[in-house]
Formats: C-alpha cells, sequence, structure tokens
C-alpha cells in the first residue's frame, strides 16, 4: 500500500500540475506567446479563495468567486497586454508577460506580507478517509474529483462542441478559420477565460490543501508550468496531460528514492532535462 500512496500523492499533484498548465498550453496553441504571467492567476485565485471564505465562513463560495474572478482577469491580460504586443516577436509578450507575474507577486507582498494568509477555518486537510485501503483527505479527493471533472468537461468541449471546433481550427490554421466566419477575437479571450478559470481552481485547492498562501506560491509553479508544455510538447493539450501526471509521480518517487540529495522542484526539472536529452521533441512530439 505504500507505493500505491505514492502513487495517488503522484497523480494527484500531477492533476494539480495539469490544471495549471493547460492555460499555458492553451495560449501558446493560439497566440504563440509563453504565457508566464499564467502563474500569478493561479496565486490570484488562491488569494481570492481565502479572503471570500475568511469573510464570508464559506470556502465553496471562495471557490467559486475566486474563479469567476480569475475568468475575467484572464481576458483583461489578453486585452491589455497581449493584444497590443501581438505584432512584435513572441519575446517581447514573454519579457511583459514575466514583467507582469513580478508585479503581482509585489503587489501580493505589499497586501498581504510576505507571509501571506491562512484560513480562519478550514477542517478538511484533517478529514482522513480510507479510499481502497488507501489513507486520503477531504482536499486530496476534492483535487481527484475536480480535475477529472474539469478536463474532460474542457475535452468534450474542444471536440464536440460548435464553438470548440471554432477553437481548434483557430489553432490550427487561423486564416482558414476566419475565412470560414470563426471571430479569432472571441476565441481568444475564451482561451483567456477557460486558462485562467482552471488555474484559479488548482490555486484555491493547493492553498486548501496546505491551509495557507503566500505572494511567491505562482514563482516556481511557473517554471513547472513551462517544463511541463515542453515535455507535452508545445501546443499539445493531450502531451501536457501526460506530461504533468508523469512530473507528479516523479515528483512522488523521487523525493523517497532520492529526497536527501534532491528537492522535489530539482527533481522536476532533471527529470525535463533528461527527457529533452532523449526526445527533444517531447513526449508526444513528432520528430523532425
Amino acid at each position: 500500500m505504500y507505493y500505491v500512496d505514492l502513487t495517488l500523492n503522484g497523480l494527484i499533484f500531477g492533476a494539480m500540475y495539469a490544471l495549471m498548465a493547460i492555460g499555458l498550453t492553451l495560449v501558446y496553441g493560439l497566440l504563440r506567446i509563453l504565457h508566464i504571467a499564467h502563474a500569478a492567476v493561479y496565486a490570484f485565485g488562491a488569494f481570492i479563495t481565502v479572503i471570500v471564505a475568511n469573510a464570508t465562513g464559506s470556502i465553496a463560495l471562495g471557490i467559486v468567486v475566486a474563479i469567476v474572478a480569475s475568468a475575467l482577469l484572464g481576458p483583461a491580460i489578453y486585452r491589455l497586454l497581449y493584444e497590443p504586443l501581438l505584432k512584435h516577436p513572441p519575446y517581447v509578450a514573454m519579457i511583459a508577460s514575466m514583467g507582469l507575474l513580478i508585479f503581482m507577486e509585489d503587489g501580493f507582498r505589499i497586501l498581504f506580507g510576505e507571509q501571506g494568509l491562512t484560513f480562519t477555518r478550514n477542517p478538511y486537510p484533517t478529514e482522513i478517509h480510507q479510499l481502497f485501503g488507501v489513507t486520503i483527505n477531504t482536499v486530496q479527493i476534492a483535487m481527484i474529483v475536480l480535475s477529472v471533472v474539469c478536463l474532460t468537461a474542457l475535452a468534450l468541449f474542444t471536440t464536440r462542441t460548435r464553438v470548440g471546433v471554432a477553437w481548434r481550427a483557430t489553432v490550427s490554421n487561423p486564416t482558414i478559420a476566419t475565412s470560414f466566419g470563426v471571430d479569432a477575437i472571441k476565441v481568444r479571450y475564451l482561451n483567456f477565460m477557460i486558462g485562467s478559470a482552471l488555474a484559479a481552481l488548482a490555486g484555491a485547492l493547493i492553498a486548501l490543501l496546505n491551509n495557507f498562501v503566500e505572494p511567491s506560491m505562482g514563482f516556481v509553479v511557473s517554471y513547472k508550468a513551462l517544463a511541463i508544455i515542453v515535455l507535452g510538447g508545445l501546443g499539445s493539450m493531450r502531451g501536457t496531460l501526460i506530461a504533468s501526471l508523469a512530473l507528479g509521480l516523479v515528483e512522488s518517487f523521487g523525493t523517497i528514492l532520492v529526497g536527501s540529495y534532491l528537492d522535489r522542484d530539482a527533481l522536476a526539472f532533471l527529470f525535463l532535462i533528461i527527457v529533452l536529452m532523449v526526445r527533444p521533441q517531447g513526449l508526444t512530439g513528432a520528430r523532425a
């Protein structure tokens, strides 16, 4: 059961990485921009969850408000930051995105202090359950259920709805999609809305699990998310999901096997280096 626990823990964190990294994949697939500020949206969702939960006594309401607020923040970031830079080389938008990440992180630090915030009442991490002989808490169950529901819904949306098909067409060939009447601008706004909402959900769940949020919580996650979309093949949603789960498992087992030499973050980037040495195109990318 020990290894089952490790596997489950790895899959749970992999699912959280997937919720975070999917937004990066959506933006890169559509605009060919590395949306590094996505990590700030993740932290924003976590802070909003704690603030609303502490003010109202309802964690569920905090999560809902965080998702809605982040879903509005995402398109605003596109409109104010990226849209004016689309005519410039991609690295210009990437530098601007890094600047926004630093700006928002410092803003959180000024508003909430270096130590961040904690929930005044959060019993869920200590509510322990036995699931098929595996010990798991309520937050971890919520992570599993919500990540499966959200990622399945996203997959169905992109393959079974007209809007989703329009999005895929815009990613594949924006010019042809536009000639068939697809509104590329609306697709971009929807892109940022969905990606930001998923990042906020991931941030809220991690905040619940850890019982606190702090200003720099998105910093390391931003690099891991970038590593994931590179591992999965830039622009590939399926590859992002596979790479996220693989990274979660590597971290879970690696901390036990070599944890005295390397921490979780070092293991993640070592895994990235090894995979890219073997498959420079990523786990699901086609060979040149």
